[in-house]
């Protein structure tokens, strides 16, 4: 009984914050709130049974799309939950998250991936087109002021890009998704929540 009031309590204590440090934070580029979030462990919950469902259905569509990868850009690695599973499919895991606080719980969760605290213009791993064999972006776009310039980025620097979001950000990312050339779509259920997934090859 103890266990499952600390649990509801820390759940509560968790949204609580999170509705706090996400203020002024959607479409904004607002890193430092962002790096707010992580003032605590796993705001995200990443470590929820809903979030393992969208992991391991995002797998399933990778594994699917591109067989296994070679290297792997992920944007928004934060703490590194969704890179343990990208790891099982790919040969070098590369992360990005705009939260020193959160890069620092990924290396210490996956101490042989490559992270850095950065967005994916400034990522310091080479410019050159088609550096990575794919590029994923799971979660983020949304929170983005240009979610085209980053697709575009995505484009220049993967042989392969993938995206997923949540079923409400679709009337705002939706078409921008919609413009990249090749584009395929499915979406991906846990319960009562929806997300899109899209993805492309572009070599």
């Amino acid at each position: 009984m103890f266990a499952g009031t600390a649990g509801l309590l820390r759940k509560a204590q968790r949204r609580l914050w999170m509705k706090y440090a996400l203020r002024g934070v959607g479409g904004s580029d607002n890193h430092a709130r962002l790096d707010l979030a992580y003032t605590v462990e796993d705001p995200w919950n990443m470590a929820s049974a809903m979030e393992r469902a969208r992991f391991e259905a995002t797998n399933a569509v990778i594994e699917k799309a591109f067989g296994r990868v070679g290297s792997v850009l992920e944007i928004g690695c934060g703490e590194g939950h969704q890179t343990e599973w990208l790891a099982k499919l790919s040969d070098e895991q590369y992360g990005l998250d705009v939260s020193a606080q959160a890069v620092e719980r990924a290396r210490q969760r996956l101490p042989d991936a490559h992270f850095a605290a950065a967005d994916l213009f400034h990522q310091p791993w080479g410019d050159q087109q088609h550096r990575f064999d794919l590029v994923t972006a799971c979660e983020v776009l949304y929170y983005l002021s240009d979610p085209a310039a980053t697709l575009a980025r995505m484009r220049h620097l993967g042989r392969n890009g993938l995206v997923t979001f949540f079923a409400p950000a679709c009337g705002r990312v939706g078409p921008h998704l919609d413009a990249v050339p090749g584009l395929h779509k499915e979406w991906i259920y846990h319960g009562g929540t929806a997300w899109l997934i899209g993805w492309w090859r572009d070599a």
